[in-house]
């Protein structure tokens, strides 16, 4: 009976994994970095998972205790993606922690530029975008009109979805549409 006390919870790192699973896969949807002009590249693809992990957070930060919790393992389960992936391509097992350090700090001062955009309105949220996806650009491209559209349209898809229907596992995502 003691030996329960220290057993994992199976069910619960499966939904976790589906969740991520499912963040992922909508973050590699190669119209995002066809038509979106995301950069193809390590960057790229941290910002778009990072901006659905937070997009799934952040819809979770209102629902109570066990959705705030399951957001904070989704999140967990990000950097732990994040740990393996730097090791996969050769990081050395010193310089890890600090890469994940930097990474965290970044997630960090992406949920207040997000957060903070969003309360200020839809022309912020791109600017905040562009800033993260496109900074080597001075002026504001189409394509970070078009992730601040898809980014009001996910929230708005995500709100429509019961607290159950996550713990269930079924994260809904929207078609992203290809900018104009």
């Amino acid at each position: 009976m003691i030996f329960n006390l220290f057993k994992k919870d199976e069910k619960r790192e499966k939904l976790v994994d589906d969740l991520y699973g499912q963040i992922v896969a909508q973050a590699r949807q190669p119209v995002f970095y066809t038509d979106y002009a995301i950069p193809d590249d390590i960057n790229g693809r941290f910002e778009m998972i990072l901006l659905h992990v937070y997009m799934l957070a952040h819809r979770l930060r209102g629902e109570g205790e066990q959705a705030q919790e399951l957001g904070q393992q989704v999140f967990d389960r990000f950097f732990k993606d994040m740990d393996h992936s730097l090791r996969e391509i050769g990081i050395g097992d010193l310089s890890v922690p600090k890469k994940i350090k930097k990474m965290a700090q970044a997630f960090y001062g992406r949920v207040e530029a997000y957060d903070t955009a969003r309360e200020i309105g839809r022309e912020e949220l791109q600017t905040a975008l562009q800033r993260n996806f496109f900074p080597e650009e001075e002026t504001p491209p189409a394509q970070s009109a078009a992730l601040a559209d898809y980014v009001i349209e996910t929230e708005e898809t995500l709100t429509k979805s019961s607290w159950q229907e996550f713990e269930a596992g079924n994260l809904a995502f929207p078609v992203p549409a290809k900018p104009a």
